[in-house]
């Protein structure tokens, strides 16, 4: 028990490793690229993942993912359940959800 203090002291090691070497880890190509709209950041950053010189087709293949996924239609919960196709699939997740969260499994 009088170590207790120790245990919980002992993340302080791994945070700060992560502390230190999170500057030098590249950012996401996608989050560069949709996100900040820098463009020759994301090509760098591809370049570092992929290890290859031309990425072109990786940029517009997230510029067309970025272009598909705005002309999306988000639907709402109740129009998601008036839909006969999806109807039976959400019912049977919640049901199983509910039952999961309600049986106690959670803290066994």
């Amino acid at each position: 028990e009088s170590r207790w203090p120790y245990l919980f002291g002992a993340i302080i090691v791994p945070s700060l490793i992560q502390v230190v070497i999170l500057p030098f880890l590249p950012e996401s190509p996608r989050y560069l690229l949709l996100e900040k709209h820098n463009t020759s950041k994301a090509e760098k950053a591809f370049q570092t993942f992929l290890g290859k010189d031309d990425v072109s087709h990786e940029v517009e293949e997230v510029l067309a993912e970025s272009r598909v996924q705005r002309n999306t239609k988000l639907v709402s919960i109740l129009q998601l359940l008036r839909t006969r196709a999806a109807r039976w699939q959400v019912i049977t997740v919640v049901v199983t959800m509910g039952c999961y969260q309600l049986c106690g499994l959670n803290a066994v």
